[in-house]
């Protein structure tokens, strides 16, 4: 819900438990009012009514005041907005006009021909704030060193903790929490793509005091797939300003001809609180709604070949596990890399996406017509922003690739990055794409990106910095026009493992891969972290073999496996013509169990009832009664007995039977009796369902 001061120089706009106001100046400056509880108009309209920021000696007054901060005049804070034009830098803007429709509010400005329009929506039912701008160039061109998506403005506290999400490969999305120092914090990417070390994400609460269900606590959320910029101030009067959007370095974002027109992307922010459980579940409910396409649609159990084929693959090998992930009542079967061109190692093939005819004479169609009639669906894995040297289509057109002249190509991975800001390639791939989807019963396309811009030239081109945001753009609008050309078709944005998670992406895939690293122990920790922002239903998570040859050589139990990868969208992804028939039994008991809980872990309110920190951990999902937890105990010292856990969210004047273990418990519930059953040693899990009577 929008609405509008009197004067026409206030606005509110509210969600379910909070609000978020700003106001015009008598200078035509934008000021932050107040984000946070909801508040009607009438107190909105009384804090801009009130004093105006205080003057301090040797500093600028509006600086931590402004709600989108501009370079130019007496500022001092991190620019939102930087412009250059051949004969002046900065901004001087002025307002204009405002318009509100629906739940949107559009604040247009513009300067020497500049129009910039700063867009604020809630959508129905969520407390969550998007924010974007829109820069309309109707003046000479000019270049963007930087256009921010927004500047969020916190009210002034004691002193503020802040929890981000930090990695690498096979271990990204870990949670760490800080106290909040004056200066800057910033996190971001300068790889191409959103990156394995931090998730565009941050959030913060006052003093480090709220806990998992109580608290206040403000987060924002990028929706951006390419280098990007968080930057997390405490300035010198204690005010916290947060600053977002795409590119990482002021030195050059793109430039603006006569005419043309810049979107930038979402930055949303969210207040709770709740405490960073409730911030989680308002993250999950609005992407759940408004992100994730079809997320009403439950995510089917898939089996991906890759840890048990690699690149010696053929189709009588992947008749052979799908047989076996049939039996074992998978849902989706997957052949990864290795089905196309000369791929039979990562040195060659990258680009050629035709159908290997020694190892599938006929084609897909033959496997995905043998894969349907054991009754699951049919998904293959490709990467086409990426070239191998070794390819046929390098070979016709080594000029698609981003490179600098004059300079070594670096290839990591024995592989180049396509410059697919280039039109051409951008209908080069349209082409083969929707020929590959067209060619066979496909219907589930893992979509990855192994590797990071090093090279990023693009010879000829007038201003070759531009590939950076255009390559995300032509990212975009390629998986767009797949969608839309083969609706039935699902899609998982892999890079690497956890390399491209962001709103941005996820608004235009099903799911997706949560890291390499498939260790059930070693996921918990990367599980929790990504629970913080995104939802289950979005989180691949994979069951593969034990020992785990791929990272660490860890054994563990088939049921600590399955328990850690059903707290998402359940994979399996072990050598299962290896696996005995207690295995491939006990493996289907498990798959039967995630079938009646999916709904509840997919689409389910998420509590965090314990950290993994080395001894009990344990997650709940609440919806429409049904209850389901799932506790994992990485270990057991000196004989402690497994501590009870209390649940979380369910209605206290209601009684809930303990499926597992008969037991009816009435209000708050503590399970205690279930756990102690359940768990019986280092690396066990359990799961325990509750339904309301």
């Amino acid at each position: 819900m929008v609405e509008i001061g009197a004067d026409g120089r206030t606005w509110l706009l509210s969600g379910p438990t909070s609000s978020y106001g700003l106001r015009l100046g008598d200078e035509d400056e934008l000021l932050h009012l107040h984000w946070g509880p909801r508040i009607a108009l009438a107190d909105a309209e009384a804090l801009a009514a009130g004093p105006g920021p205080e003057y301090w000696a040797f500093e600028a007054t509006l600086d931590g005041h402004e709600e989108y901060p501009v370079e130019g005049g007496p500022r001092f804070v991190r620019p939102a907005l930087s412009v250059r034009t051949p004969d002046r830098r900065g901004t001087e803007w002025r307002f204009e006009a405002y318009e509100s429709e629906g739940d949107e509010l559009r604040l247009r400005f513009s300067d020497s021909g500049l129009g910039i329009t700063l867009h604020y929506r809630m959508r129905e039912g969520t407390d969550v704030v998007e924010r974007w701008v829109t820069l309309a160039n109707e003046g000479p061109a000019l270049e963007v060193l930087r256009a921010d998506s927004a500047t969020w403005t916190l009210p002034l506290r004691d002193g503020w903790r802040l929890s981000q999400l930090h990695g690498r490969w096979a271990a990204e999305s870990r949670l760490v929490r800080s106290e909040l120092t004056y200066g800057e914090k910033i996190i971001g990417s300068r790889r191409g793509h959103t990156g394995h070390q931090h998730l565009p994400w941050v959030a913060l609460d006052a003093d480090g005091t709220a806990t998992e269900e109580l608290g206040e606590v403000y987060g924002c959320a990028l929706a951006w797939s390419g280098t990007w910029r968080i930057a997390v101030a405490q300035l010198p009067d204690a005010r916290v300003q947060i600053t977002g959007g795409a590119g990482y370095d002021d030195s050059g974002l793109l430039r603006l001809e006569p005419g043309e027109t810049f979107v930038t992307p979402v930055f949303a922010g969210l207040w709770s609180d709740g405490g960073f459980g409730g911030a989680s579940r308002a993250w999950h409910a609005y992407q759940r709604a408004y992100v994730i396409p079809d997320a009403e649609q439950d995510r089917p159990v898939l089996y991906n070949s890759w840890e048990a084929t690699e690149f010696d693959i053929s189709e009588e090998q992947q008749r052979a596990l799908a047989r076996r992930a049939a039996e074992a009542g998978v849902e989706l079967f997957v052949v990864d890399d290795g089905w196309f061109g000369a791929r039979t190692s990562d040195r060659a093939g990258l680009g050629d996406w035709t159908v290997n005819r020694d190892r599938f004479p006929g084609g897909l169609k033959p496997l995905s017509d043998y894969v349907h009639g054991l009754g699951m669906q049919f998904g293959i894995w490709v990467e086409p922003e990426m070239v191998n040297p070794d390819s046929e289509l390098y070979r016709a057109h080594p000029d698609w690739v981003q490179f600098q002249p004059g300079r070594k190509r670096t290839e990591l991975r024995n592989q180049l990055v396509l410059n697919l800001a280039r039109e051409d390639v951008q209908e080069y791939l349209w082409e083969q794409l929707d020929a590959l989807l067209s060619s066979a019963p496909i219907d589930y396309v893992k979509w990855d990106f192994n590797r990071c811009f090093t090279d990023a030239g693009w010879p000829g081109e007038a201003y070759p910095q531009r590939l950076w945001v255009d390559h995300v753009h032509a990212l975009y609008k390629l998986l767009d026009r797949l969608r839309a050309a083969h609706p039935t078709v699902a899609f998982e944005s892999c890079s690497g493992g956890g390399g491209r998670i962001d709103l941005g992406i996820m608004a235009r895939t099903d799911q997706v891969w949560t890291s390499d690293n498939t260790d059930p122990l070693d996921r918990l920790a990367i599980q929790y972290g990504f629970s913080q922002v995104h939802p289950a239903r979005a989180m691949a998570a994979w069951v593969t073999d034990s020992p785990n040859t791929q990272l660490n050589g860890r054994v563990s139990s088939l049921r600590f496996r399955f328990v850690s990868a059903m707290a998402g969208v359940l994979g399996v992804g072990g050598d299962l013509t290896r696996w005995t028939e207690g295995e491939l039994a006990e493996a289907r008991t498990w798959v039967e169990l995630y079938k009646e809980i999916r709904p509840v872990v997919q689409g389910g309110e998420l509590h965090r009832l314990r950290a993994p920190e080395g001894g009990l951990s344990a997650v709940q999902y609440v919806r429409d009664g049904e209850v389901v937890v799932l506790a994992w105990l990485q270990a057991q010292h000196y004989g402690e007995p497994v501590p009870p856990v209390r649940l979380r969210g369910l209605d206290p004047s209601a009684s809930y039977e303990c499926l597992e273990t008969g037991e009816v418990h009435r209000g708050a519930v503590l399970l205690h009796h279930g756990l102690r059953t359940g768990l019986r040693g280092d690396l066990d899990a359990a799961v325990i369902r509750l339904r309301r009577m």
